[in-house]
This record gives structure tokens, sequence and C-alpha cells, in this order.
């Protein structure tokens, strides 16, 4: 899935704690990495693996311009897991895997600094 947000966008309304946790971001490790032909704009679809509890999960991600097919495997990244899968073409997404805009709006993807345990969450 992937969701471009306005850069120039005001901040988001204030929310309480509670309703930050509801949202549950976790840490994955990429399995797979795909060309995505059948997609609208230049993506890769992306298996990712969150550990026992959440285990593995797909995504279809727009990470082309920084992000070669063959460095993805092993890569961390965090990703929304509660969020309803959602159908792209013939692919059906089940995670939100986060990134940020460069300067340019292409999307660079959000990692751990230090190797992680998968299936950790944000907080």
């Amino acid at each position: 899935m992937h969701v471009v947000p306005d850069p120039t966008a005001s901040a988001a309304p204030t929310i309480d704690f509670d309703t930050f946790l509801r949202v549950d971001i976790r840490v994955g490790t990429i399995v797979a990495a795909e060309p995505f032909p059948e997609a609208r704009k230049a993506a890769y679809k992306l298996t990712i693996d969150f550990g026992p509890v959440i285990g593995v999960k797909k995504s279809s991600v727009q990470i082309t311009e920084h992000y070669r097919l063959e460095e993805l495997p092993g890569m961390q990244v965090a990703a929304v897991v509660n969020f309803p899968p959602r159908q792209i073409g013939k692919f059906m997404s089940e995670v939100l895997t986060l990134g940020f805009p460069d300067a340019e709006g292409r999307v660079v993807l959000i990692r751990p600094g230090i190797a992680v345990p998968d299936g950790g969450r944000l907080f």
C-alpha cells in the first residue's frame, strides 16, 4: 500500500496517546522483492517477515527510484500491520510499508539504524 501525504499540509490534529497506540507499527525483514509491472506507478511487491506473532505479509511499495530489487532482501523496514488489506490491481497488499518523501517526493524507507528483532513494535 502506498499513500502520498501532502508535505506542505499543516500538522495533523492533536491525538491522545491511546489513539496513537491503536496504530500498530512493527519492524520486519524483507524476505523477497519482485517487480510489479501491472502497477499504475512504478512499484515493487515485497514479502516481509514480522516474526512469529504477525507472520509474513505482503506489501506494494513505490520505491523504485531509490532501491534496486536485489538490495531489498535482508533489509529491515517499518510498516503499519493493522490496516485492512488493500487490493492493488491483482495484488493484495496486507501492510503499509512506511517511508518519508525526499526533496522530490520520492519514498525513502523507514529503517532501524541497528538490527532489531522482527516484530518489534514502535513506541
